[in-house]
């Protein structure tokens, strides 16, 4: 059966400086789809020659994973784990904070000097508490390590980055077998994807608009769906395009502090006073 959808949630506009930013999760009337925590959606915009660039210095975290897709413009990472990377257009980082990193995501140099256009999205996706010190990782991928698999009778492209589909495998080896893509298709093609009913389906639309069992999906709105089916159909109104994920619910307490996800306040005041310490501080930025 073919899932029905149970909310939709539009998202937030919260600029940082000069980037344009909108965030659907977490949102006034939803706190998070188990696993998945947070989603700062920048961009689409076009920067200048001699910019700024982006604004994510050196900040840390602790207890989950984040998921950056690079869907336009370029993005350099440093991290206190020792891994550096620039993913272009097309790409897609996946950290696991873990224990504790200290990272940077900033605009590469050719980018600050030669400006060009830029959109960018990141996902926080929760760790299991047995699961939050596990040592950090992390994996950079370019847009020709994606798979890019055909759907919709060739009016549409999945991006697989974690799981399989289709008989291929994503990139990424998902600590908690979460399921990850990104799906472009044309005005009035159709798709079926499957995502198990025990599981609790990631669905942002990034642009364009789409219907699914006669409703409406907007740019830029979250939605919830029910769990009555094991798999989605979705009919483009536009072309578009879509994050599509799916996980098992973790069903743990979560404790939030900025940068810091824990299941007890005591482990937030923990991984602040690590930090403090300088126990993220395993290997130089070299920033």
């Amino acid at each position: 059966m073919t899932r029905t959808i149970a909310r939709q949630y539009p998202s937030d506009r919260d600029d940082i400086a000069d980037l344009v930013t909108r965030r659907p999760l977490p949102g006034q009337k939803v706190s998070q789809v188990d696993p998945f925590l947070f989603l700062n959606h920048h961009g689409p915009q076009t920067y200048k020659p001699n910019n700024n660039g982006l604004p994510f210095g050196p900040h840390p975290h602790r207890g989950f994973e984040t998921v950056t897709f690079i869907l336009d413009g370029s993005l350099a990472h440093h991290d206190t784990g020792g891994h550096e990377s620039i993913i272009e257009a097309g790409g897609v980082q996946w950290m696991t904070a873990g224990s504790g990193l200290v990272h940077a995501e900033l605009s590469p140099a050719a980018f600050k000097r030669d400006g060009g256009d830029m959109e960018i999205l990141q996902l926080w996706v929760n760790l299991p508490s047995k699961l939050k010190m596990t040592e950090p990782r992390y994996t950079g991928v370019q847009a020709d390590g994606i798979p890019h698999v055909p759907v919709a009778d060739g009016d549409g492209t999945l991006h697989l980055v974690s799981g399989d589909f289709d008989g291929q495998a994503g990139p990424v080896d998902s600590l908690t077998g979460v399921f990850m893509s990104w799906v472009d298709l044309k005005d009035g093609a159709s798709v079926t994807l499957p995502a198990p009913a025990a599981r609790n389906i990631f669905f942002y639309m990034v642009s364009g608009n789409a219907e699914v069992a006669g409703t409406e999906i907007k740019e830029w709105y979250l939605v919830e769906f029910n769990g009555d089916g094991d798999q989605v159909t979705l009919t483009a109104k536009s072309d578009c395009r879509f994050l599509f994920g799916h996980a098992d619910k973790i069903g743990e307490p979560v404790v939030a502090h900025g940068p810091f996800v824990m299941n007890t306040h005591q482990e937030i005041n923990e991984a602040i006073r690590d930090y403090q310490a300088g126990k993220f501080d395993r290997q130089p930025l070299n920033l």
